[in-house]
């Protein structure tokens, strides 16, 4: 649904012996289109639009009622028809599906809302795991909530979830922030807002950007624990635990890693990072000013310094003006 994909990019699904969904006993657990009315016979869902989390590497991660709703409802939107297409094959499924992306959701979005109004049921799904989790799906539930039309949600796999269990740092609080900015300066501006959250930081990362993103949020966060998780629940998942600094200078030597990344970071410690001094400031400004605007400039260093973005502006514009 989004240009970034949905949690993580594209994914390769795995362990596809499985078995045809039809035919399987009754889940134990009542819920809108998770029914069977006798054996080998699938109830339809009840009309309204259903949001279903798809595995996010292995195709085994998916829930007894997500193939329920996959099978009985009237039609998929799905993010790349190939992607959906495979996940159902190997569950047997053959429900029709339609693209919704990023690119034709203006013009999809009223078809599956009429759709919905005249009684279908029509269920959401994201290349991989939970939709609306960085993507536009939000859009389409909020047209649907508009219409005072009936809407569920099935949970499932989660890459954002996966890697914070996995990453051994505190879960009481966490903020998901997504994709950090492609561009260094855009992303250290974000970073420095993100700094004083007092919760583990959750983003989402091109293995090729990787080692770059690294690198900004030492200089941003500090020396903080972090740990790099990629092709979670995949054959070759790995999990790489260390502070920032050691991790950024690991992924520049190795080079981008194989497969999708999630980066977790942990919460801002009491010792905190002592503010760059003066000089230090305006050798760093005058470095940025040669080839960024003075407010471009001034944000990029006050958020690897730590200095206050308007401190820094001012100082920028005094070395600009040729006055410091």
């Amino acid at each position: 649904m989004a240009k970034r994909r949905s949690e993580s990019r594209a994914t390769q699904l795995e362990s596809s012996s499985v078995k045809s969904v039809r035919g399987r006993p009754a889940a134990p657990e009542s819920a809108p289109g998770s029914e069977p009315t006798a054996a080998g016979e699938q109830r339809k869902p009840e009309p309204g639009l259903y949001l279903v989390a798809t595995p996010i590497g292995n195709a085994r991660d998916i829930t007894l009622r997500a193939l329920d709703v996959l099978a009985g409802v009237d039609r998929i939107a799905c993010e790349d028809t190939r992607v959906t297409g495979k996940l159902l094959s190997i569950h047997g499924i053959g429900t029709p599906l339609m693209p919704y992306h990023d690119h034709n959701a203006d013009a999809v979005r009223p078809r599956i809302i009429k759709a919905l109004k005249s009684g279908e049921s029509v269920a959401l799904v994201s290349d991989a795991g939970t939709p609306l989790v960085s993507d536009p799906g939000h859009k389409l539930v909020a047209a649907a909530v508009a219409e005072g039309l009936p809407v569920t949600a099935l949970p499932g796999a989660s890459a954002v979830l996966t890697a914070l269990q996995l990453a051994a740092l505190p879960t009481d609080r966490f903020l998901f922030a997504g994709f950090p900015p492609n561009k260094a300066a855009a992303r250290r501006r974000m970073l420095s807002e993100l700094a004083t959250a007092p919760a583990t930081l959750v983003f989402l990362e091109s293995p090729r950007r990787l080692a770059d993103s690294l690198a900004d949020m030492a200089a941003v966060l500090g020396d903080r624990p972090a740990a790099v998780g990629r092709e979670l629940t995949k054959r070759f998942e790995e999990v790489r635990r260390d502070a920032l600094p050691a991790l950024a200078a690991h992924y520049a030597q190795a080079g981008p890693p194989k497969g999708e990344v999630t980066v977790c970071v942990g919460p801002p410690g009491d010792e905190g990072r002592a503010p760059a001094d003066d000089a230090t400031v305006d050798a760093l400004l005058a470095e940025a000013l040669a080839t960024a605007r003075v407010r471009d400039a001034a944000a990029d260093v006050a958020a690897r310094t730590g200095r206050p973005r308007k401190d820094v502006y001012a100082r920028a514009l005094a070395l600009k003006d040729g006055k410091a």
